[in-house]
């Protein structure tokens, strides 16, 4: 197969689909996990968001020995595919259990199941489906437009993914829990269901997407480099180090945002029935952008798109920081979509030229690696944020058996809404003004054409 080559449509989108069916993981936990554990289960905010801040240090280093995993497998079906098939189902049915927290359960051991389940999910599985996953983009393809183009289906799809677990999990869990939408009944079945369709979709995505950039095209030496030389190599490169500064930001954003979402149009608006429309808003938002930025892309730089992407999120953050008002957060939420969109359609593609730049400067690839210290880094962010949105609600006094939340747990839920989103996004434009790779990244790719590095 031909490692420069043109993707067909279905391959792309199928390796887009892959992140759809990510995401009916990765947006249930990032959006719905801490209230269903303060809502449903009636776990303290506090004791959940240290759990999940424990977790998540598990969780990144995980990913780096998945990493390492990856950069030296070797099947008929390439190095990074075959995890797909052989851990979607695990990963389904431990979902399946993360939100089946036994209501006979209490205090520690309660604590106990919650921390088991959530690194099953996050820790091994998710973990060991992902960053194969990711690493995928650059062994289908070493086009450069085709993998921009494969990290534009990716977060487009994602975002669907996201779209459709914002739409969907409140009717579910109403449908299945008999009109209400807070029973543990309703919570499993509805995840019986989604877990169903992950299962589906990943399979889809095996048999249809192809590793054609083999590792002896990539280097000769790579099996040959060991974990620490490649930890060595990632953090001499200036440009991996600044997109995963960058992503560990935006993640950490997202996780804080989405996840205080649903508490914002529940106390804050008076409603959780405006959730679905405030975060699909941002998402179909999101979706129209990112079909237009493979066009402004050949105009624009990556790095230019994603440093204007955010600077239109902060001013879409700043709209939602003095109103509770439907209309202004609907339209907040138009603006944080169209800055999104710019972002998610140019981080990934930035995030693997970084990587392409890392072994022309050091005459050695880690594509697995890194990817997976990247994974690591947004996991942690995700994590973290998530954390830091409980810790929030916890130091402003939240208490999920109040109706009406005081006046102290309303500012927390605002400050975890937009104040705390608005820092990590300026994080992201200053290190966007660092990443100039543009200037030398032809000449990366002609020297790697012909085998030669940089010095030589």
């Amino acid at each position: 197969m031909d490692p420069d080559a043109k993707l067909s449509f279905i391959e792309r989108f199928a390796y887009g689909i892959g992140d759809y069916a990510g995401n009916l993981v990765y947006s249930a936990i990032s959006a719905f996990l801490l209230v269903y554990y303060t809502n449903v289960v009636g776990a303290s905010a506090e004791a959940a968001a240290s759990m999940i801040a424990i977790s998540k240090i598990l969780d990144g280093i995980s990913d780096l020995v998945m990493g390492y995993i990856v950069d030296h497998t070797h099947s008929k079906y390439g190095k990074a595919r075959p995890w797909i098939a052989r851990l979607c189902i695990p990963l389904a049915v431990c979902t399946v259990l993360m939100f089946s927290v036994p209501s006979s359960f209490a205090g520690p051991v309660q604590i106990a199941y919650m921390f088991l389940t959530y690194n099953l999910v996050s820790t091994i599985f998710y973990t060991g489906i992902n960053v194969p996953y990711a690493t995928m983009n650059s062994l289908m393809t070493r086009d450069r437009y085709e993998r921009g183009l494969l990290g534009n289906f990716r977060m487009l799809l994602a975002t669907a993914g996201t779209m459709t677990i914002n739409t969907v999990v409140l009717k579910m869990t109403g449908f299945f829990g008999g009109g209400d939408s807070y029973t543990q009944r309703g919570w499993t079945l509805t995840f019986v269901v989604l877990m169903i369709v992950f299962v589906i979709l990943n399979m889809f995505m095996f048999f249809t997407c192809k590793e054609r950039v083999k590792e002896e095209e990539t280097t000769g030496s790579e099996e040959k480099i060991s974990f620490i030389k490649g930890i060595a190599g990632l953090l001499k490169n200036k440009y991996w180090v600044l997109m995963v500064v960058a992503l560990f930001s935006m993640y950490f954003m997202m996780s804080c945002f989405f996840g205080s979402a649903l508490y914002f149009t529940m106390y804050n608006m008076g409603s959780d029935s405006y959730y679905a429309t405030v975060s699909n808003l941002l998402s179909a938002a999101q979706v129209i952008t990112m079909f237009i930025t493979p066009f402004i892309m050949k105009k624009v730089s990556k790095r230019n798109l994603f440093m204007i992407g955010m600077i239109i999120a902060t001013a879409g953050f700043l709209m939602a920081g003095f109103s509770t008002s439907y209309g202004i957060i609907c339209a907040s939420s138009v603006v944080k979509g169209i800055g999104f969109g710019c972002g998610a359609a140019t981080m990934f593609g930035l995030l693997q030229e970084a990587i392409t730049y890392g072994e022309w400067a050091n005459g050695y690839g880690t594509a697995g690696m890194g990817n997976a210290a990247s994974s690591f880094c947004m996991k942690v962010g995700s994590g973290i944020g998530t954390a830091a949105l409980g810790w929030i609600l916890a130091a402003g006094g939240f208490d999920a058996a109040l109706e009406t939340q005081t006046e102290s747990a309303l500012s927390a839920i605002t400050a975890a809404f937009v104040w705390v989103p608005i820092v990590t996004t300026v994080i992201c434009v200053i290190c966007m003004i660092f990443f100039n790779l543009d200037k030398v990244y032809d000449k990366v790719l002609a020297d790697l054409a012909v085998g030669k590095h940089r010095g030589e």
